[in-house]
């Protein structure tokens, strides 16, 4: 099993969640994961696929200009404009793609965890019960999209907004309580596509995230028993994933709910 690591690259909202959805559907192979890390062009807000777009908006800054998309993934709106972004494609069959969605989420922010505190990061694992809790040690395929409905009902359990509040198997700190990553999580019969990002002034200190994404690409390569190695950016059908960026970034698609 190989893990392969994708170039770094910035791009604009709609195409970072075009490229994140054509590695699940176009490049999956059962003897490769895949990793990328990635940055974005502008300012950036993306959100969950099942919620509703007057709820989004309305949680949004007021007077400033940013990227707006829909993931393919679930999940609530993150903030990307001072966030470390990464995706991660397991394929069919690998054994942490056939565990329920809680266990793989805990067992990629560990990773996640541990090489924060390499850096003198005092980042732990959300445990214990939460509100989510039920939903969430549930055996669906995808938590995520539930919690974010969930939460999308005006006056019940909270923001539906990533970083406002840790829930089970995030990454916190472990000192202030406060929401360091989170992750949603799309799975289909190709595998399981892992959407991660890590917000920065919760870290309370700088590090050094060369060595972060050294030391992380280590710890997955660990748990997914795979061998790291660097590989071209994908040869994806071109006016595929033309389409599909301009289909993520237009009204029907962010607007959809």
């Amino acid at each position: 099993m190989r893990l392969e690591i994708l170039p770094t690259r910035t791009a604009g909202a709609a195409e970072n969640m075009a490229v994140d959805f054509l590695m699940l559907q176009r490049y999956p192979r059962s003897d490769a994961t895949r990793f990328r890390h990635y940055n974005w062009r502008a300012p950036a807000f993306t959100f969950g696929y099942s919620q509703k777009i007057n709820f989004v908006r309305s949680r949004l800054p007021v007077g400033e200009t940013f990227d707006l998309c829909r993931r393919p993934t679930g999940g609530g709106i993150v903030d990307h404009r001072d966030d470390w972004t990464f995706s991660l494609v397991i394929p069919r069959g690998h054994p942490l793609e056939e565990v329920p969605a809680t266990q793989s989420y805990r067992q990629v922010h560990e990773a996640l965890a541990e090489v924060l505190r390499q850096q003198g990061v005092s980042a732990a694992i959300k445990r214990g019960a939460t509100s989510a809790e039920t939903i969430l040690n549930s055996n669906r395929q995808d938590f995520e999209p539930t919690r974010a409905a969930r939460d999308s009902r005006a006056g019940e359990v909270g923001p539906g907004v990533c970083f406002e509040r840790a829930e089970l198997y995030d990454v916190v700190h472990a000192e202030t309580g406060e929401k360091i990553a989170g992750a949603a999580q799309k799975r289909n019969k190709r595998g399981l596509l892992f959407q991660g990002s890590l917000w920065r002034p919760a870290l309370r200190s700088s590090i050094d995230e060369e060595q972060l994404l050294t030391d992380f690409v280590a710890q997955l390569s660990r748990l997914l028993s795979a061998n790291a190695a660097d590989v071209p950016w994908p040869d994806f059908n071109e006016d595929e994933a033309v389409g599909l960026t301009e289909n993520y970034a237009s009204a029907e698609w962010v607007e959809s709910r």
